[in-house]
């Protein structure tokens, strides 16, 4: 989906229901309206806005030590989940739970600096959503597979300065749901086990077979054979490959594992 806007409105529109599983975002405030089972907010933004605020704004006051603690308290929960197997199942636990007192008890704290005072801030609205990757193993702690899935179609945008009318944006967002094997291809991924695609021409159809939504519509990529030689009449071997239409796509750096 590409929209004008960015916040809860355009979020609705691509959540029209509520995500039975555990939604991995950033902190931008429009993921606050989507429902699902479960959340867990990217440790690693907000290790980011630490370092961005010190070497910004350099504040003083009690900033260093409010710094201090929360940085050790991320990096001790990082650490805790890479030793989740090797722990014994009471022992994990008892730590996990070692690890929301020392939030509560970072947040019952009184800041006097601003900064601090506008993390803690936030970090009370999402108390419950920062340790969701210890009590499930196969979530993250950071949302990096959301950001690599729309890079692509962010660089396309950037490359071609957006899109230039409603139709164009609608087609575009239609292709990348039809065809989204067609987005790492530069990265040589494979469109068949038995063709390797090291580079692909995507032809689009009418708009009318972008809106049906059907298996056969959509995009046709045609992908160059192994070796990429030449066939009879001097025409390269191709043969094509008809994606067919996959379920939409992560929503500006979020992604969803179901339980």
């Amino acid at each position: 989906m590409i929209d004008r806007r960015r916040g809860s409105p355009a979020l609705k529109r691509f959540f029209k229901k509520e995500f039975a599983g555990v939604l991995v975002t950033d902190f931008w405030g429009a993921y606050n309206a989507v429902v699902c089972t479960r959340k867990q907010k990217c440790l690693p933004h907000l290790l980011r806005d630490l370092k961005r605020t010190q070497h910004y704004h350099k504040p003083g006051g009690d900033w260093p030590a409010f710094s201090k603690q929360l940085k050790r308290l991320i990096r001790d929960s990082i650490r805790l989940s890479k030793r989740r197997k090797e722990l014994p199942a009471k022992s994990f636990a008892s730590r996990r739970q070692r690890l929301d007192v020392r939030l509560r008890e970072l947040l019952a704290q009184s800041w006097e600096q601003r900064h601090a005072r506008r993390l803690v801030k936030r970090l009370r609205r999402h108390a419950s959503e920062l340790f969701t990757f210890l009590d499930h193993a196969e979530v993250p702690f950071d949302n990096n597979h959301g950001e690599r899935q729309i890079r692509p179609a962010v660089i396309a945008r950037k490359n071609s300065y957006a899109n230039g009318s409603e139709d164009g944006a609608e087609t575009q967002a239609c292709r990348q749901r039809a065809c989204p094997q067609a987005r790492p291809l530069r990265q040589g991924c494979h469109l068949q086990p038995r063709w390797y695609a090291p580079s692909v021409r995507l032809v689009p159809t009418p708009r009318a077979w972008l809106g049906t939504g059907s298996a056969s519509s959509g995009i046709r990529a045609w992908a160059s054979s192994p070796g990429g030689g030449a066939g009879p009449g001097g025409r390269r071997r191709e043969r094509p490959v008809l994606a067919g239409r996959s379920g939409a796509g992560g929503s500006g750096g979020a992604w969803g594992r179901r339980l």
